[in-house]
């Protein structure tokens, strides 16, 4: 059997009903005929319980005639002969009754509030009283029923007091320790227990307490021991740790941290952390969350701290913002030095390391910024494009640490005139670009280039002398954005280049033709040579005695599709400026070699030789071996390969090109000097280089015989003074551009030895000229130039 509360309660119960209820029902088969007025008055007090309640919602509102209805059932019943229904403002007030006018007796009444129970709890809106008639101390009752009614509440009594004992023993007892135990442990804080042991549901309910609160005590000591292990994760590891509240206060702070910042806990506790970043990324800091809206659980910001000890750090702080309580957790990253190194890099990326100054990334951000501020003050912006003069020179002849040395002298001069604002760079190799901002550019551009050319008055590292070509172009006025304005200004410093050097030119739109012709004539170069557009003309070299054949020069041309021949003076020109002259000198050293194995199977051409013009950058390490290969292909001596060079390339005396000039030399090749007389002419080359030819200029020729008697003697002073030297030192002489036979007479009588020019042959295609030779030997014509 289960030993419960209840089924005990249920016990005494019963055992107390079977010793007493037995003898009073006993009784009551005695008593019976008295029970109907008791059943009267029980009655009344039901009747008048059950229409309080049903009153109640018509009283609240004021219902009179449900009110009377109700009064009207009430009064019908038996034993009541009046109902007084009345309400507590005096607003209704029901009478009902059913006394007799001759009735005398007094009547007794029984009252009862009437309760409404609505929203705002109960309320008591009247009283009903009932009247029945008034019955004497002893009129309806015998003294069997007095016995009987004494026996049951007798019986009553004990019954409930053994109720309450029981219930004060079993169930009040070990709910007054339990009570006591919760009350002491939310006190106390302790985990009291209930001292109190049965079988019953009490027992387990203690037995169930006791168990929870020794595994509430297990849990706040592993609780304790957690937190514990976290403050002292939070405090030993080696990060900057802290923690802000919703208003981005500080909540908590790592020792870490601390020592990090110089800041004591106390100072630091609930305060604003953006005070503690400086004003420059305090903005940057608060925007954090609003600038990172898809990734709020976690953001990173980077920002300069404050430290104690006033010194600042660059921080990057990384924050998660899903913690509960409205707090986050952040750590924060000491970036100085990387920041530093960034800033570094940034410098290096954008700075010349030789000058110091921009290189050209620095300079177009630059130029871009120069030109924003130029729109926002209103203002011109100059751009001076520089390009030195013969510093090419320095680096081959005094080596690159001398040209590195000008370079650096140069700046530290240009510096010296410079003002606040202006911007230097450095754009590569010789280049340099200036910007000023001023009301009236082109007045302080030319100003500044006078400046510079005050700069090139001293000489530079090792005695060594330079210029500069400075082109100048003007935001707005000439370009619309900075990569125009850069490109005009490089196309004004090529004008100037083009026209002597040494000097500013302001760009102006008839250079965009110049320039657009150059980038035609370059589109055509390239063209030619993919398309093979270029061919190696012949010109004959004759004997100035007899007039027959002494060799060839091979002259360079581009024979365009549908333009024709182009001049090839300024297509050399342009290739060399570009670096194409390479590609192009080797494809018409190709062809002109085929093309003289083809004229030297004609009878009497064994022994002529072939001249090629050859540029200063063509003259390569791997020239030699490229010459070589290709003269062992058509089985020509190198005896009979003429390189014609110009002054320019002797002026250099860089040492690769003479170390290959003497490779071609050893090869068995000859060297001619051509277009001798113009520039630094110096007979001393002959000397110092191995020339076999001296060509003398055509401008020399053609003033020999000129109107002007002073002109014409000089020139053949200059022209005999020459040809006797040259044969002194055992050179041939080429009188170049004879066009008359009196400049081929006189020529003569001063001994030179062969003549080149339009009075003997023009230049040919070689098919032409092979056309030509085997006519004459056809026609048993020996191959003498006529006059033309």
């Amino acid at each position: 059997m289960n030993h419960s509360v209840e089924n005990r309660f249920f016990a005494i119960v019963c055992g107390a009903l079977l010793v007493f209820v037995a003898p009073l029902f006993i009784l009551f088969l005695f008593l019976s005929s008295e029970r109907a007025e008791k059943e009267i008055k029980d009655h009344i007090t039901v009747l008048l319980v059950a229409n309080a309640q049903a009153l109640a919602k018509p009283l609240w509102d004021l219902d009179e005639d449900s009110v009377t209805q109700i009064s009207a059932t009430t009064v019908a019943e038996g034993a009541i002969v009046r109902v007084n229904v009345r309400d507590l403002s005096g607003q209704l007030d029901v009478t009902q009754s059913t006394i007799p006018k001759s009735y005398k007796g007094n009547l007794e009444s029984v009252s009862r509030s009437i309760i409404y129970n609505g929203v705002d709890g109960a309320k008591k809106l009247g009283t009903i009283t009932v009247y029945y008639p008034q019955l004497g101390l002893f009129d309806g009752l015998k003294n069997e029923e007095i016995v009987f009614i004494s026996i049951f509440i007798f019986a009553v009594l004990t019954v409930f007091g053994a109720a309450l004992i029981g219930n004060r023993i079993f169930v009040i007892q070990p709910l007054m320790r339990l009570t006591h135990a919760v009350e002491a442990t939310r006190r106390l804080g302790s985990r009291h227990h209930v001292d109190w042991q049965s079988n019953d549901e009490m027992g387990r309910l203690a037995s169930s307490f006791n168990d929870m609160q020794s595994k509430l005590q297990r849990e706040e000591t592993e609780l304790k021991l957690a937190h514990r292990r976290a403050t002292d994760t939070y405090n030993l590891t080696p990060a900057m740790l802290f923690s802000l509240d919703k208003d981005d206060c500080i909540a908590a702070v790592s020792d870490y941290w601390l020592a990090a910042t110089g800041y004591d806990r106390k100072e630091v506790l609930g305060r604003e952390f953006a005070s503690l970043v400086l004003p420059e990324s305090r903005s940057q800091y608060s925007e954090r969350k609003r600038s990172n809206p898809d990734s709020a659980a976690r953001l990173a910001v980077t920002v300069k701290f404050l430290c104690r000890n006033e010194q600042v750090m660059d921080v990057l702080i990384l924050e998660t913002t899903a913690i509960q309580d409205g707090l986050s957790l952040s750590v924060m990253t000491d970036v100085t030095e990387l920041k530093q190194s960034e800033d570094r890099n940034l410098r290096q990326a954008i700075t010349d390391h030789l000058t110091g100054l921009l290189n050209r990334q620095g300079f177009e951000t630059a130029l871009d910024a120069k030109i924003n501020e130029a729109d926002l003050r209103g203002r011109e912006l100059a751009c001076l494009f520089i390009d030195l003069d013969r510093f090419k020179w320095i680096n081959d002849n005094m080596g690159h640490a001398a040209g590195d040395a000008a370079l650096r002298e140069l700046v530290s001069r240009l510096q010296k005139r410079m003002r606040p604002g202006d911007i230097a760079a450095r754009l590569g190799g010789d280049e340099f670009a200036i910007l000023l901002l001023a009301e009236d550019a082109e007045a302080r551009a030319l100003d500044m280039s006078a400046r510079i050319a005050e700069v090139f008055e001293a000489p530079f590292y090792g005695d060594a002398r330079l210029s500069a070509s400075v082109g100048i172009a003007i935001y707005p006025r000439h370009a619309a954005n900075a990569a125009e304005l850069l490109l005009k200004s490089d196309i004004a410093m090529y004008a100037k280049k083009r026209d002597g050097k040494n000097g500013a030119q302001i760009f102006d739109n008839g250079m965009l033709d110049d320039s657009r012709r150059r980038a035609e004539l370059e589109s055509h170069i390239e063209s030619g040579l993919s398309e093979d557009w270029f061919e190696a003309h012949l010109q004959p070299v004759v004997n100035i005695d007899d007039r027959s054949i002494a060799g060839f020069e091979a002259l360079m041309r581009l024979h365009h599709p549908h333009k024709g021949i182009l001049p090839p003076a300024r297509i050399i020109e342009v290739a060399e400026e570009t670096g194409s002259i390479i590609r192009i000198g080797n494809r018409i050293m190709e062809k002109a070699v085929a093309h003289f194995a083809r004229l030297s199977q004609l009878d009497g051409m064994q022994d002529t030789y072939l001249a090629i013009n050859f540029s200063p950058l063509q003259f390569e390490p791997e020239l030699p071996v490229r010459m070589a290969a290709l003269l062992s292909r058509y089985d020509i001596s190198p005896r009979r390969i003429v390189v014609e060079i110009t002054e320019a390339v002797l002026m250099d005396d860089n040492p690769e090109t003479r170390m290959v000039i003497n490779e071609i030399c050893r090869y068995g090749c000859r060297i001619a000097l051509d277009d001798f007389g113009t520039g630094y002419s110096s007979l001393s080359y002959i000397n110092r280089f191995p020339v076999d030819i001296i060509k003398i200029d055509q401008s020399f020729v053609r003033a020999i015989n000129d109107t002007a008697s002073d002109v014409s003697a000089k020139s053949r002073m200059l022209v005999e003074s020459i040809t006797t030297l040259s044969h002194k030192m055992s050179c041939t002489v080429i009188a170049e551009g004879v066009e008359t036979e009196e400049e081929c007479a006189t020529l003569r009588t001063m001994g030179i030895d062969y003549g080149q020019g339009y009075l003997f042959y023009r230049p040919q295609h070689p098919d032409i000229l092979m056309t030509t030779l085997s006519c004459l030997e056809m026609n048993g014509q020996s191959r003498v130039a006529q006059a033309s």
